[in-house]
């Protein structure tokens, strides 16, 4: 099969070796003569996956023990609901900072169970920073303090974790948790759809420090209580089974690959690549977030004649560099580089950009 890198933004590209152990499994894992896929998830094999992967997943981001991971169902638009519904009652004040597209349907979310602080917003120059924490307008009681760490669409990424002081610290990590290293104790909740950069779509990692659980308002419903969950170790009903075992195999790959610092080095070379292609050619490539604030997973560019759009899309295409269209509301080409793509799909992609350029 001819070499392609697969661009999309999630669901997204998977690391080659654990595809690769997936097919060698699919029939039989381990013996079993079971696929994943058919295994009870209260039985001794589905057992030894789920805990596995919680056990690899707290040491690459050394999670405190204090902390109840979650392999959870729905995404994290479910988590929209569920963080105002456990965290919050109908009259507390949350705050909420904007910085683009999943920040502002998180928050239009929230506004339905809580009162809504936006502290800041990066509309005022089109969701192309980050805003100075100076500035942010916080609320005196906050129940908490929720931010996106990297806008998807945007392109727009935190290079800091904010300080909340003793506010609980809340993140929607879904495009660029275990990119690089973290500080686990200054976050009340962290959650992360799976399908950038943990495995398949359909589940989501919550990471909550106990204190946190049990505070569910009267009226959530049960599944969407965390504490339900952790009691239940994820299994209260039937988990996303498949979903938990490939997100296994990639944190196993992770731990084999010298973990998040050595992700972070990796990520940091290809989106500096990238970066530069863009900056250094004469214009006719440009990226619109400015540059203390550019994402290392999702760089979002235009071409300057937006009427070649077409045609570079075409021939990317055909030299195998897939998925690199912008998202339908903001248009121009977005190429997702999460921990999977390898330094050899983004250079194939920049030695296109260059000789598209020379071409027109």
């Amino acid at each position: 099969m001819t070499q392609v890198y697969n661009f999309s933004s999630g669901p997204a590209v998977l690391p080659r070796d654990v595809l690769l152990t997936v097919q060698a499994e699919m029939t039989d894992w381990h013996g079993s003569g079971m696929c994943v896929m058919e295994m009870s998830h209260r039985g001794k094999e589905f057992t030894q996956i789920i805990h596995e992967a919680e056990a690899d997943f707290r040491k690459l981001l050394n999670i405190p023990a204090n902390y109840k991971v979650l392999f959870l169902q729905g995404g994290a638009h479910f988590n929209f609901s569920m963080l105002p519904l456990n965290l919050a009652t109908e009259s507390s004040a949350v705050d909420y900072v904007d910085t683009g597209h999943w920040s502002r349907i998180a928050i239009k979310e929230a506004r339905r169970y809580a009162k809504v602080n936006v502290v800041a917003s990066n509309e005022d120059r089109n969701g192309t920073y980050v805003p100075d924490e100076a500035s942010w307008k916080r609320s005196d009681n906050a129940a908490y303090l929720h931010y996106c760490s990297n806008e998807t669409i945007g392109g727009v990424e935190f290079q800091h974790t904010p300080d909340s002081g003793d506010v609980p610290l809340v993140c929607d990590m879904s495009s660029n948790i275990l990119s690089r290293p973290l500080d686990i104790a200054r976050y009340g909740l962290i959650y992360a759809g799976a399908q950038k950069n943990i495995g398949p779509s359909g589940m989501t990692l919550a990471i909550i420090r106990e204190d946190l659980l049990g505070k569910a308002r009267a009226g959530t419903p049960t599944m969407m209580d965390y504490q339900v969950h952790a009691a239940a170790d994820s299994l209260y009903n039937t988990p996303p089974t498949f979903a938990i075992y490939v997100a296994g195999l990639v944190f196993k790959w992770l731990l084999n690959n010298g973990g998040v610092g050595a992700m972070e080095a990796r990520n940091i070379e290809k989106a500096s690549l990238l970066y530069e292609t863009i900056d250094n050619s004469n214009g006719f490539y440009n990226c619109p977030v400015e540059r203390p604030f550019r994402s290392r997973m999702n760089v979002p560019f235009r071409l300057a004649d937006e009427a070649l759009d077409d045609a570079f899309l075409e021939g990317a295409q055909a030299h195998g560099l897939l998925q690199l269209k912008g998202h339908r509301s903001v248009g121009g080409m977005r190429a997702s580089i999460y921990n999977a793509m390898p330094l050899e799909g983004v250079r194939a992609l920049t030695e296109f950009m260059r000789d598209f350029a020379r071409s027109k």
